[in-house]
């Protein structure tokens, strides 16, 4: 049974799963279109932050950044590549949303990348009601990214 928890931040599954996140967007996005978080930018207070666990093994991560009193960021959303297509991709966005609801926001950005690699991850995103909209809080556009946006 899959456990989400807040934080996690100091765990040595986390910080590798949050490497592994960092370094494979870096090696797969073109330059100056990559737009994760380092491990450092995730413990700021504007982020909140989720791990997903069954047992001990860590299956996902996601995370949340406050824009505004009425808007929020989706982040740093992985799931263990064992666990692709399980929905632990689906439960951890599904709570990061409830958490924005209860958190008083209204509308729900994220930015991804638009190449092959990211497809997986926008037909998620799509499949919980983001729809593509233009670049947002100081994005701007590029060929190699997709911005996404959901009113809660």
């Amino acid at each position: 049974m899959l456990r989400i928890e807040r934080g996690g931040l100091d765990n040595e599954q986390v910080i590798a799963m949050l490497r592994f996140h960092f370094d494979t967007n870096i090696s797969v996005t073109p330059k100056g279109s990559a737009h994760v978080f380092d491990l450092s930018r995730l413990k700021e207070a504007d982020i909140s932050f989720w791990s997903a666990w069954d047992g001990d093994t860590l299956m996902g991560v996601g995370a949340l950044k406050r824009m505004s009193a009425s808007e929020g960021e989706i982040k740093s959303m992985h799931t263990l590549k064992t666990a692709r297509r399980s929905g632990v991709g689906s439960a951890i966005l599904t709570h990061l949303i409830g958490e924005a609801k209860r958190a008083g926001l209204s509308r729900l950005y994220l930015e991804t990348g638009s190449f092959d690699f990211f497809a997986p991850a926008r037909a998620l995103y799509t499949r919980h009601g983001f729809s593509e909209c233009a670049p947002f809080a100081g994005y701007k556009p590029d060929p190699n990214s997709t911005f996404m946006t959901m009113e809660i």
